[in-house]
């Protein structure tokens, strides 16, 4: 089994949406609830405004990466909605990287552990 549990239902997604806490930016929605459970789940979304399949399809691909970096911080029972915006499908993967960091910074989900300078280096050139 992979470590990484996926939200597939529907009624998780409205849940979250209507009873989560939530963070914006330009390139990043995220929804966070409190869940049962010893492992964070994560579902993405990514409407038709994002683009075509291909640019849905990368904004995917980049999402689910930051995610993984910043799997290990992430406290467990939580259900995480990400939802991409328009810009998400044109941006480097940092910034995404770097606002999903943030978002779950703000929501009180990621722990203090830092991942090491490696992670901080990565993002320091970009606004």
């Amino acid at each position: 089994m992979s470590k990484y549990v996926t939200v597939k239902e529907n009624r998780e997604f409205a849940l979250a949406y209507r009873r989560g806490k939530s963070c914006v930016s330009p390139v990043l929605v995220t929804y966070v609830i409190k869940a049962k459970g010893d492992t964070p789940r994560f579902g993405i979304t990514t409407g038709k405004k994002v683009g075509n399949a291909v640019k849905r399809s990368r904004a995917r691909r980049v999402i689910r990466a930051s995610y993984y970096q910043l799997f290990d911080r992430i406290k467990p029972g939580h259900i995480i909605i990400f939802v991409a915006r328009g810009k998400t499908p044109h941006v480097k993967s940092q910034v995404v990287c770097k606002a999903m960091r943030q978002h779950l910074k703000t929501l009180g989900i990621l722990s203090d552990r830092s991942g090491g300078q490696n992670n901080e280096k990565g993002t320091a050139g970009v606004n």
